[in-house]
């Protein structure tokens, strides 16, 4: 789950690390009253939506100006009327593609006086099980464009669960942002609130941004990204408060009502399918035939009838899916319970596209009498190679 800026450095402020003050506006004619709250006389305006290069990015409508989602307001007045520009309208990033996000939400912050930019994070370390650090003295920009144009710019290190933070990691940051004296103490202990959020939270990334060095020799965290992992959030009720489901698809939302692992992608064959390497491997060959995943959808091991009838109709729901391909591998999952969510789905939403359906493992026997007696238009495959040969030549002879 992903959450504001604004959100991002509350709870940051909770574990002493260095933030502006700032405050959240919904409303532009709460613009200028919330600029009053702040010292000045410079302030930044920052629209809030879940996606990066806000700054670089531009809006749709003419009404919104010519400048980006994060503009620098010299006036209460100015702030103002960046608010009224902003607010309402659709922001494009690199990040959200053509289609853009509407902003809905600004963060009015006290300006900074730069003096130095660096880049921070901490994720976890699928392949070390750990938490670890990514630092880079280019900050400020993407830390992929970093990571292909100067690698040796970027130093990265994990952090032992058995002994959690320690004061040497601190100094590892310190060393690789090339920092010294006062900041050096600084970055130790910006170190260990970092960790010891992301740890307490069950973050799955955090990122600053910019991190900067003001003027006068101090650090903060410009920016800030959170992102935390959904399977710990029964345990942080005040994280959960803080999702806004305005950020997310609509199909996604749908999906985690019946608890299925759903992305919306750009492709336009719809797939149903248990477990998340065979979801994997159907999208690969797919990609392999010609075509493209519409989605990646994981109904689990042990779905029902009615979580299955409600993966179909997120699928549907799609004007981009030409093809669905359901392909199921039955161990838990039984090809029957597959078999029947798909017919009370079709019956329910009707199927307007091709259906390619490969049952094999429990009751699949079962499953494909259920099918071939339910007088749909289904085409069977005996194989994953055979489906997806057969869905990419079928929306093809659609289109």
């Amino acid at each position: 789950m992903n959450i504001h800026e604004y959100q991002a450095k509350a709870i940051l402020r909770e574990f002493g690390a260095p933030v502006a003050v700032g405050v959240p506006v919904l409303k532009a004619e709460e613009a200028a009253a919330a600029a009053k709250q702040l010292p000045g006389p410079v302030y930044v305006v920052k629209a809030q939506i879940h996606a990066g290069g806000r700054g670089k990015g531009h809006f749709k409508e003419a009404a919104a100006g010519e400048k980006g989602g994060v503009r620098i307001a010299k006036s209460i007045e100015e702030a103002e009327t960046f608010a009224k520009q902003m607010l309402g309208n659709t922001l494009v990033t690199v990040q959200t593609g053509e289609a853009g996000k509407q902003v809905n939400r600004l963060y009015i912050e006290d300006g900074a006086a730069i003096d130095k930019e660096f880049y921070l994070s901490l994720l976890i370390d699928r392949a070390t099980s750990r938490v670890s650090f990514v630092v880079s003295t280019e900050g400020g920009m993407s830390i992929e464009d970093v990571a292909h144009e100067t690698p040796e710019k970027i130093v990265t290190f994990a952090v032992d669960p058995a002994t959690g933070i320690m004061p040497h990691h601190g100094r590892h940051v310190a060393d690789a942002l090339k920092l010294t004296g006062d900041l050096a103490k600084q970055a130790g202990k910006l170190t260990e609130q970092l960790y010891t959020a992301f740890v307490e939270k069950d973050m799955e990334l955090l990122e600053i941004n910019p991190l900067i060095v003001t003027k006068d020799g101090k650090l903060r965290c410009l920016d800030a990204k959170c992102a935390f992992d959904d399977n710990a959030l029964y345990r942080h009720p005040e994280v959960v408060a803080l999702r806004d489901i305005t950020e997310e698809d609509e199909k996604e939302i749908e999906a985690s009502k019946y608890e299925l692992a759903y992305i919306a992608l750009d492709g336009d064959i719809g797939c149903m399918v248990n477990g998340a390497g065979l979801a994997m491997a159907t999208m690969d060959i797919i990609k392999l035939y010609g075509a493209f995943p519409a989605n990646f959808l994981d109904v689990g091991g042990g779905a029902s009838k009615e979580k299955v009838t409600a993966a179909f109709k997120i699928i549907t729901a799609d004007p981009k899916v030409k093809g669905i391909l359901v392909n199921i591998f039955g161990g838990i999952m039984k090809c029957d319970v597959i078999a029947e969510g798909v017919i009370a789905a079709v019956k329910e939403v009707g199927l307007q596209v091709p259906l390619v359906v490969r049952l094999e493992g429990t009751n699949v026997d079962l499953g494909k009498k259920i099918i071939d007696g339910s007088g749909l238009n289904v085409i069977a495959a005996e194989n994953l190679d055979d489906a997806a040969q057969k869905i990419v030549a079928a929306v093809k002879v659609a289109a």
